[in-house]
């Protein structure tokens, strides 16, 4: 069962957590009267990093395969997207930490390390066909037949629909 404390004391989320408040540092870096900079990394970098917690505890809540692996993608892409922005702030006039730059690339790169293990950790038998063929696990098929199918289902069997003067 999902358990939000549980979530917490995970390494990939702490590290997600350390990420968002990095990205939230970069605030005060940026000079205030450059309003592009400061859209930037207010609108774009911050909703990157706040965006990895926030899927890791959704990829954690969902439990199935095809959730998590859906979760991890969007995970992956904030993170490299976040990376490349905060690189790009290396090149920009006005800002004097570099430092602080190179210490949040940093932190997304060990972020890394750590996603490909928890990616890893995925449990692949523990899925529902993905009729999209993105997330499913190695060997389904989005072509497949879905177990599913077999499953006999009459709806009738659970509601009445000859008589619906009940309702």
């Amino acid at each position: 069962m999902f358990e939000p404390d549980e979530t917490e004391k995970m390494p990939i989320y702490q590290k997600a957590e350390q990420i968002f408040k990095l990205t939230q540092g970069l605030v005060y870096i940026v000079p205030a009267d450059n309003e592009y900079l400061q859209e930037t990394v207010v609108r774009f970098m911050l909703e990157n990093a706040m965006l990895i917690p926030v899927k890791i505890a959704g990829a954690e809540g969902g439990d199935l395969y095809d959730l998590r692996m859906e979760n991890a993608a969007i995970i992956r892409k904030a993170a490299r997207e976040l990376y490349v922005q905060a690189g790009s702030l290396r090149y920009e006039e006005g800002i004097k930490d570099l430092d602080y730059i190179s210490l949040l690339r940093n932190t997304i790169e060990e972020f890394r390390l750590l996603f490909i293990d928890w990616v890893a950790s995925f449990d692949v038998w523990n899925y529902i066909k993905d009729s999209w063929g993105l997330f499913n696990p190695p060997g389904v098929n989005a072509h497949d037949k879905d177990p599913d199918d077999d499953i006999p289902f009459n709806p009738n069997d659970y509601f009445n629909s000859d008589n619906d003067d009940d309702l």
